[in-house]
């Protein structure tokens, strides 16, 4: 039978896919919290290493293994691997050591700014041509990020580091020429050896808190999944919806770590955040309306 479908349409099973993975996303910050007592670089390691597993099953039941053999014989795409594989682990370690250090409301941020600088990066290294709307929406971000500037008086680093990290490794994930999930699988294969000897370089200085068989084992075991399944979800889910309902949907993961950073972590809005965040909001606003004028008309 064949995957074929119309181009620019939203299918059901896309839509649940994709759904699906920006609200375990928006999950996410709660298993991270039950981990904040680990710290964040082995964290991350037991992130890449339990992916791999569950990344390798999956396309094992898919059949699409050769693919992956295919790119281990290519150093050009081992090379485009390994600058996603490093860009996607900076991306992981600046995310848990946000939740584990209180600043979920600065992951939050950096994830609502995400969309507007993954538009100027494609204005700038695709050719694509900005809107006014765009434009302007790119500008009042940077605006409401020069506010929290000016009042913290430094970068907000957390934010930035968010926005920089996942917007670069969506641009050269385009140019890895193979599929989402051999792709991934092909990441984390490619940090495994390093997480893996980090791993037991703190076991052997007795500072690994993987290996009692209580509950940061258990914990740590499944960042593999909580990490692997949302990222397949997303990838498969992509490629059967939109562009435009995918740019809607992804405000679904940051508004949940905001209300959780809020009313369940406690964080505070301070003042800058009271001035920068409805910046930013409305930055997504102009920003939304024409796709979801396009998403009507469709």
């Amino acid at each position: 039978m064949s995957d074929h479908r119309p181009e620019n349409v939203d299918t059901p099973k896309g839509l649940v896919l994709a759904i699906t993975a920006y609200l375990l996303w928006g999950f996410l910050p709660l298993y991270m919290k039950a981990l904040a007592h680990v710290p964040s670089v082995e964290v991350v390691a037991h992130r890449v290493i339990w992916s791999v597993p569950v990344a390798g099953a999956l396309l094992v039941a898919l059949g699409r293994t050769r693919d992956l053999r295919a790119a281990l014989r290519n150093p050009r795409m081992l090379g485009m691997a390994c600058l996603t594989a490093a860009l996607i682990s900076v991306n992981w370690a600046i995310y848990v050591w946000s939740i584990a250090n209180g600043r979920a409301l600065d992951a939050a941020l950096g994830y609502y700014i995400n969309p507007l600088f993954s538009i100027a990066l494609a204005g700038l290294f695709l050719g694509e041509r900005l809107s006014r709307a765009q434009l302007g929406a790119i500008l009042l971000a940077a605006a409401g990020v020069a506010v929290l500037i000016a009042q913290a008086g430094e970068l907000p680093w957390v934010a930035l580091g968010l926005t920089f990290s996942w917007g670069f490794y969506a641009l050269f994930k385009r140019s890895l020429p193979i599929g989402p999930n051999q792709g991934f699988l092909l990441e984390v294969l490619i940090l495994s050896p390093f997480a893996l000897a980090y791993v037991i370089w703190l076991t052997a200085q007795g500072q690994g808190h993987f290996g009692d068989f209580g509950g940061d084992s258990l914990l740590l075991a499944g960042a593999g999944v909580v990490t692997a399944v949302p990222l397949l979800f997303y990838a498969n889910g992509a490629k059967l919806v939109r562009l435009s309902t995918m740019g809607i949907l992804q405000y679904i993961a940051p508004t949940m770590i905001f209300v959780t950073a809020v009313a369940l972590f406690g964080e505070e809005i301070d003042r800058a955040r009271m001035i920068a965040f409805p910046m930013i909001w409305a930055a997504l606003v102009i920003y939304s309306v024409p796709m979801l004028r396009q998403m009507r008309r469709a």
